[in-house]
């Protein structure tokens, strides 16, 4: 009877989580550059006297969907939408560098180069800071330019160039920020064979429709598992009603 009432917790209890991040993923189904992750679970026969028939389930993996999710034009000239494979670098408060495919950027009042989320910019020679009254232009290869907007209307001027990399997908793993890193912690190099679609987004990569189907196959999973424990319960029961009688 014990052996029951753990596999069907242990059941329940990834099930729970694969709601969980199937949950997330919908969430996010908006979020621009968002990479859907797939709980990836095993089953482990319990071993012991007789037969082999009942299997726990125990974690195997968390896993990042990387395809590329969906372009949408915006126009606007602070957006970039990484082509294919790669990944546009950013800094973290602590020096080190991350990687993201949300590629709408912003400039702060100090005139920094940023993320949505606030985080600068990298360049091939560091942060890109934008000259006042200037407006930004962003090349297909990631050259950033500006543009006076006051005055005389002059040709762009190169000011820096985005950081494009392109690591093997195998060696990044996602932070708890969503950003991604490399594992060893050191900075990918720069690949100039990355390029950028300018005013143009990507968006996230879920499958809505999948996702759904997903989360109530998995809530009648879990309802099922919590029928096998309330079944153990009942049977506990009843095998203690008989012991009760015959003593």
């Amino acid at each position: 009877m014990d052996r029951l009432i753990y596999t069907a917790m242990t059941g329940a209890k990834h099930v729970f989580m694969q709601q969980a991040g199937t949950a997330n993923n919908l969430a996010n189904a908006s979020t621009v550059g968002f990479k859907a992750q797939e709980h990836r679970f095993r089953a482990v026969p319990v071993l012991g006297e007789g037969m082999p028939t009942r299997a726990f389930v125990v974690d195997a993996s968390v896993s990042d969907v990387l395809d590329e999710g969906p372009l949408m034009f915006t126009g606007r000239n602070l957006d970039v939408a990484v082509q294919g494979r790669g990944w546009l670098a950013v800094q973290l408060p602590d020096g080190s560098e991350a990687y993201t495919r949300a590629g709408s950027l912003d400039v702060d009042v100090t005139g920094l180069l940023q993320t949505k989320g606030g985080y600068p910019v990298a360049g091939d020679g560091g942060p890109i800071n934008i000259p006042p009254d200037n407006r930004v232009e962003i090349a297909p290869d990631g050259t950033v330019s500006v543009v006076p907007t006051t005055g005389t209307p002059n040709n762009a001027n190169a000011i820096g160039r985005l950081k494009l990399v392109n690591p093997p997908e195998a060696d990044l793993v996602r932070g708890a920020d969503g950003l991604f890193r490399l594992r060893d912690g050191q900075p990918a190099p720069a690949d100039e064979n990355v390029k950028v679609s300018p005013g143009t987004l990507e968006g996230s990569n879920v499958n809505v429709s999948d996702a759904m189907v997903n989360l109530i196959s998995l809530s009648r999973q879990f309802e099922m598992q919590i029928k096998m424990l309330q079944t153990a319960d009942t049977n506990a029961q009843r095998a203690d009603q008989l012991l009760s009688m015959n003593s």
